[in-house]
């Protein structure tokens, strides 16, 4: 493999949605292609349906492994041979495999070190997942990383981590204790100091109910907030999710821990902010999204906007570099140059004698 550029992963989503229309955006312009090279996880057969449709000039190398991308190049990766039906912008079953499939054999060559970078393009959420929904499969699928993982939602404005996945609202409390926030606290400041670059962050701790005062609060949050002061992280809270947003205090953090989905990604996608995309924090792959949903709705149409879709692999590439950066000191540390004097006996040895009575 004669690449030099950081190789970039990105799944073709669900073949009937604005996937492949964004894919062909982003890399419409030579510069995408300096930055690094793309390897597009998909069907040959399908990216060129899309194509005709769209009416574009759209050109992509076929490749049947990714140690064949060749930098300069829009790789596509051959992930499966079968016919699939392409019926733009109407989700169904056929559609919904299409981008599993692409999914599967992009986390299989992850975990096998093919490229450095993975951003994957929506799926449709209301199909029928094997598991909850894409976080929960990619964690299986990644085996080491199982319930690891923290969503982030960024963008110019803000960084929201989700306490809890996609999960009912009536069991968001049986899913928050001490030891879960004060984790999801560490896991965010850890990710803005190492993948950010933000040397001491502010974090922000919202409250699970409307006036902050109850049980939740109280015995769960508030305790993993304290906490968090025996490790040197600054997090504050918890705040009401209204007043926090209305009067702009997110404005004064690094970073927010919302507690449940909608609690962050309801104000996020209100306040509109630039640079939109997903992360997966908290485990050792580089895993990004752009903060889309198939958008069935515009899909074969050409009205997509693939801003979202580049700053994924924008950010993909600027935190695995940022890692590197980050680590390399870790792995090569100065040696001492004092020996620690661990016991007491040594710390009487060396404090200041008391004069002598007699003196």
């Amino acid at each position: 493999m004669d690449n030099k550029k950081i190789l970039v992963a990105i799944t073709h989503g669900d073949t009937n949605g604005i996937g492949y229309e964004l894919i062909f955006k982003t890399f419409s312009t030579p510069e995408m292609l300096e930055l690094c090279t793309p390897i597009i996880y998909g069907s040959p057969k399908v990216a060129a349906y899309h194509r005709k449709a769209l009416d574009t000039q759209a050109n992509f190398t076929i490749i049947n492994h990714a140690e064949e991308a060749h930098d300069g190049k829009v790789n596509l990766l051959t992930c499966f041979n079968e016919e699939v039906k392409v019926d733009l912008g109407k989700p169904t079953q056929e559609s919904h495999q299409a981008g599993v499939k692409a999914l599967d054999k992009a986390l299989e060559d992850f975990k096998n070190g093919c490229f450095q970078v993975l951003v994957t393009m929506p799926i449709n959420k209301n199909m029928e997942y094997q598991f909850p929904g894409q976080v929960e499969y990619i964690e299986k699928k990644l085996e080491d990383t199982n319930d690891k993982s923290t969503v982030i939602i960024c963008n110019n404005l803000m960084r929201i981590a989700l306490a809890t996945k996609d999960i009912a609202i009536k069991d968001v409390s049986n899913h928050i204790t001490i030891d879960h926030v004060a984790e999801k606290l560490k896991t965010l400041h850890t990710t803005l100091r190492r993948d950010f670059r933000i040397f001491n962050p502010r974090i922000a701790v919202l409250a699970l109910n409307p006036n902050a005062d109850g049980e939740e609060e109280t015995t769960i949050i508030k305790p993993a907030i304290e906490k968090q002061e025996e490790l040197h992280i600054e997090a504050f809270g918890p705040f009401t999710t209204d007043d926090f947003f209305r009067n702009e205090k997110y404005k004064a953090f690094d970073g927010i821990l919302a507690m449940y989905h909608d609690q962050g990604t309801m104000p996020f996608n209100t306040i509109q902010g630039d640079c939109c995309f997903t992360m997966l924090a908290g485990i050792p792959y580089v895993c990004t999204s752009p903060t889309l949903s198939p958008s069935f709705e515009i899909a074969g149409q050409n009205k997509g906007d693939e801003s979202s879709l580049r700053q994924a692999i924008y950010s993909a590439i600027d935190v695995y570099r940022n890692r590197i950066n980050y680590d390399e000191p870790y792995e090569n540390p100065l040696e001492k140059l004092y020996h620690e004097k661990r016991d007491e006996g040594e710390k009487i040895r060396f404090s200041i004698p008391k004069k002598h009575e007699k003196a």
